[in-house]
């Protein structure tokens, strides 16, 4: 369909706005929200005459079904500086509605935000949410901000760390379903980088093993001790050997402090790395269309700068280019820097066996207590076979998830 067709296409007398899977729409505002520039495709479907839309305030398109708390985590977010990405239900000038799912930019004087239409199966379930907030802000009375609350609540309970997770989880949904929707090819830069959260994911879900694995064996350094006490002198070897093995234990428990436990450790650093690459390479993939749909549009078609508009675009794309850099980067050094602790614990546990083994050598000449102290060692050597495992995986994924930066 051509740009002239969709201007004149005839619009429904209720219902949803003619909005088609593969266009693209865009407003900037000012920091109050207010419209300073928008598209043609924009101005369709709102269906509001150009002087009626710039220097209007944005909730000129409000939907009374948008919940305000929605609308409370948008300002809350934006208004920190950074980015965000929501299904919102607007609606236009003759009262029909429209859905798009929107990424917004903070930009020089104000925000940019783009919109794509919603088709993932996913958007099914946003908008019963949105449901339950508008019906407790409705009925209930619920403030804006407990509003948001449920939402925030919402994406914990559907696995997401917070909303910004979630956000970057939605918008590559949304672009899946669309490439499927008009028979394209799959983003390879997405499916990418889908692949690398789903292992970053994976990483910290091997790292809470590894936390329960090593908390149950950090006992056994003090139950050698108490058998060897039992057993003197004839377990003084045993004594000195749990001494050996608590220093040993004491030294990774600090390795675990560094690398695992924690939002700001290396671990969880790859994943809202990526996590934060995703949402960017989305968002950047929807500007490039903006600038394409700029392309199609004249100057009579109510901007009175259109170049400029495109100028805007060209530099925010070359910021999230440079932002999504930055976020490889540091994946790279986050994925080396597990990897080489992976190999440092690596080299504890070679000394923890070689330690092990002269425990068994003792345990069997001991005349009592020996089976019990055998017992306990070869617990330890199971705890050390599953860790070393557990290791060996870590340090695979984060080798998979820099193969793929790459």
């Amino acid at each position: 369909m051509s740009f002239v067709d969709r201007r004149i296409q005839t619009r429904p007398s209720s219902g949803a706005a003619p909005f088609e899977l593969n266009e693209v729409f865009f407003s900037r505002t000012d920091d109050r929200g207010v419209i300073a520039a928008c598209n043609h495709v924009f101005q369709r479907v709102a269906h509001f005459e150009w002087s009626e839309i710039i220097g209007a305030p944005h909730k000129l398109i409000r939907h009374q079904d948008t919940p305000r708390g929605l609308f409370q985590l948008f300002w809350d977010t934006l208004k920190s500086g950074k980015t965000i990405g929501a299904y919102v239900k607007n609606k236009s000038k003759d009262n029909l509605h429209y859905w798009v799912f929107a990424a917004v930019v903070p930009c020089e004087g104000g925000y940019f935000s783009a919109r794509i239409k919603p088709s993932s199966a996913l958007f099914e379930e946003v908008q019963a949410i949105y449901a339950k907030m508008a019906a407790a802000e409705n009925e209930g009375g619920l403030s804006p901000v407990d509003s948001m609350q449920i939402m925030q609540d919402w994406v914990r309970e559907k696995g997401f760390e917070d909303y910004q997770h979630f956000a970057a989880h939605a918008l590559a949904e949304e672009l899946i379903a669309r490439d499927e929707g008009l028979g394209r090819k799959p983003d390879p830069q997405i499916s990418e980088l889908r692949q690398m959260l789903r292992n970053a994911e994976k990483l910290l879900d091997e790292t809470h093993g590894l936390v329960t694995d090593f908390e149950a064996m950090h006992t056994i350094p003090h139950n050698l001790r108490v058998i060897a006490s039992r057993i003197e002198p004839s377990g003084g070897p045993v004594t000195v050997l749990s001494q050996n093995y608590g220093a040993m234990s004491r030294e990774m428990s600090d390795w675990f402090e560094r690398n695992v436990m924690g939002q700001n450790t290396n671990f969880a650093t790859v994943k809202h790395s990526v996590n934060s690459s995703l949402f960017v390479a989305g968002l950047s993939r929807i500007l490039i269309e903006c600038d394409e749909e700029l392309q199609k549009e004249s100057k009579r078609s109510g901007n009175d700068d259109i170049e400029k508009e495109r100028a805007l675009l060209s530099e925010l794309v070359g910021q999230q280019a440079e932002h999504a850099s930055k976020r490889m980067g540091e994946v790279d050094v986050e994925a080396v820097r597990i990897i080489n602790a992976c190999h440092v614990m690596h080299r504890h546990f070679l000394g923890l066996s070689s330690t092990r083994v002269l425990c068994k050598i003792e345990s069997a000449r001991l005349p009592s207590s020996g089976e019990t102290l055998s017992d306990i060692i070869d617990q330890l050597g199971a705890f050390q076979e599953q860790i070393s495992e557990r290791l060996e995986h870590i340090a695979k994924l984060g080798e998979e998830i820099r193969s793929v930066e790459s």
